[in-house]
């Protein structure tokens, strides 16, 4: 499971972190290539945990309604991100010690809507419990983003490296 990073704002009390997500699977570095590729692969796992109310509640993404959207913090909590690019796929996959079996829903995301850039090393993944889009459930997986344009930013510090000036 990935490591949560530190939760605030809005984005936090609306989406907590409850889902099992595995970004990439199969590939353990988790490597996103934003020139290279044109889907990421995110398997979310079922996940057991206690709800706003103190009750015991299963996540069992292959019976939800698929209402995902996967990218960078910021621009899931602008309401931006990409939407999977189809109903997704249920697989069976074993773990721990390979004796139990589980059910997992893989998707599909496009890179180009992610709102992910080079150098980012989070990636997260809300599902959306109705159409407000605004309450619900949300994952997170340590990636490895590549690629991709630089932002203005990045331009510029570059540019002042390169004439020796300071900020």
């Amino acid at each position: 499971m990935a490591a949560v990073p530190a939760l605030s704002g809005v984005a936090a009390a609306h989406f907590p972190v409850e889902l099992d997500i595995d970004v990439q699977p199969g590939n353990e570095d988790n490597v996103i290539d934003l020139d290279e590729h044109e889907d990421v692969s995110v398997a979310v796992h079922p996940s057991t945990f206690l709800n706003s109310d103190g009750e015991r509640e299963r996540f069992d993404p292959t019976e939800r309604e698929v209402g995902y959207r996967f990218g960078s913090r910021g621009a899931l909590d602008d309401g931006e991100g990409a939407r999977p690019v189809d109903d997704g796929e249920v697989t069976t996959t074993e773990r721990g010690d390979r004796e139990q079996t589980t059910e997992v829903l893989t998707l599909s995301f496009p890179v180009e809507e992610t709102g992910l850039t080079s150098g980012d090393d989070d990636a997260w993944l809300y599902w959306e419990r109705d159409e407000s889009g605004e309450h619900g459930y949300s994952g997170v997986d340590t990636v490895s983003v590549y690629g991709g344009t630089p932002s203005f930013e990045d331009l510029v510090e570059l540019l002042r490296r390169l004439l020796g000036t300071e900020r």
